[in-house]
């Protein structure tokens, strides 16, 4: 919980940052383009106003001045008008624009000045219209720089629950060692004594189940290699395992194809993931129902769907089933979703999903296995 907290309020403080940012930078760039474009202004009116005087002033120091007024503007893009609506000169323009039209929109964007009979159109300058661009592009980079953290922060939570998770399982067969092996040769003594017990099987199955389930937790953080397998028979055991030991009110219906799918996967731990969601289907169902196993070929992929007939996902929920720690039970930790999810899709390169769900009607899940 330190963590989540820890991760959502450096979110926020990155997200405030980037705001200020955001705003300190159009606030500066606003100031800066007014001030920039008035400055230009005055000096298109000071040009203007040397371009009338032109053809007053006689030789001299006067005229020497109008010049260096005239030829100092490097910057500024002006077009000189006529009253007929002809060009009499243009500065600053490259050769490829067309000077009457680009003068037609000066006088469309107001930006004139009057001389006699003359109009003096100008555009912002070059570094006016960078000025202009760069608080856009410096967002830009702030927005890139505020998702890139936040993907580094959820990415370094992600695996550090991972790692917790990993650590707990591993834990688990260890801690389900001793005591497992210990059953099993009580087990053995049993069947000494009590040869012709008939509840002794039984318990021998249980025993092997522990022993089964404590390698299932050994094998979470490998990467334990997949074998062709035949999916029938893999299904078929969690039917016959689940119909041992749940009511006689829940019902399990496979629909699975005549031949049977060779898939490459690692039985004990896919069988895992399809008890898993039974046994989340027969606590949706409180008990009474059913539960419908179908495997389909569908060509590149096989699909499997666990439906129950239970009391559905409410919608905000659905995004969440798979992540560690989330369950709507009064008892439980909420690891096998998400658990069967990783061996899903990192041991098995495959895709688990909420296929659909409806409140009081039931929820479907869906497993895709490439062949």
């Amino acid at each position: 919980m330190q963590w989540t907290d820890r991760i959502r309020q450096v979110k926020i403080i990155l997200v405030v940052a980037a705001i200020i940012i955001a705003v300190a930078s159009l606030l500066v760039s606003h100031f800066l383009v007014r001030d920039l474009s008035i400055e230009e202004r005055h000096r298109m009116e000071v040009w203007a106003e040397a371009l009338h005087s032109l053809n007053e002033v006689e030789e001299g120091p006067a005229l020497s001045l109008v010049l260096s007024v005239m030829e100092g503007n490097n910057t500024i893009p002006v077009i000189v008008v006529n009253s007929e609506g002809g060009v009499d000169d243009f500065r600053n323009i490259e050769d490829t624009v067309n000077v009457e039209d680009y003068a037609r929109r000066m006088q469309l964007a107001g930006d004139t000045i009057r001389v006699g009979s003359q109009i003096v159109c100008y555009d912002e300058s070059l570094m006016l219209k960078r000025l202009q661009a760069w608080p856009y592009i410096q967002l830009g980079i702030v927005l890139i720089f505020v998702v890139v953290a936040i993907f580094a922060l959820l990415s370094s939570k992600r695996a550090e629950q991972n790692k917790v998770w990993v650590g707990l399982s591993k834990e688990t067969a260890h801690q389900l060692g001793t005591p497992v092996s210990s059953l099993m040769a009580w087990t053995e003594v049993l069947k000494e004594n009590y040869p012709n017990d008939d509840l002794l099987p039984e318990m021998e199955k249980d025993v092997k189940r522990l022993q089964l389930i404590a390698e299932r937790f050994s094998k979470i953080g490998s990467l334990p290699e997949p074998v062709p397998t035949g999916l029938i028979e893999v299904m078929s055991h969690v039917v016959e395992y689940m119909d041992r030991r749940t009511s006689q009110k829940v019902q399990m219906v496979t629909v699975f194809p005549p031949q049977d799918i060779i898939v490459k996967i690692n039985a004990s731990l896919f069988e895992w993931v399809i008890e898993n969601l039974c046994k989340n289907a027969v606590d949706a169902m409180e008990g009474a129902g059913t539960i419908t196993l179908f495997m389909q070929d569908e060509g590149e992929c096989v699909a499997i769907e666990v439906s129950d007939t239970g009391k559905g996902i409410r919608k905000k929920d659905v995004g969440n089933v798979f992540k560690p720690g989330f369950t709507t039970k009064k008892r439980g930790w909420g690891l096998g979703l998400s658990l069967a999810k990783r061996i899903v899709e990192e041991y098995h390169h495959g895709k688990i999903f909420v296929k659909s769900t409806d409140i009081g009607r039931g929820t479907t899940f869906r497993i895709e296995l490439k062949k």
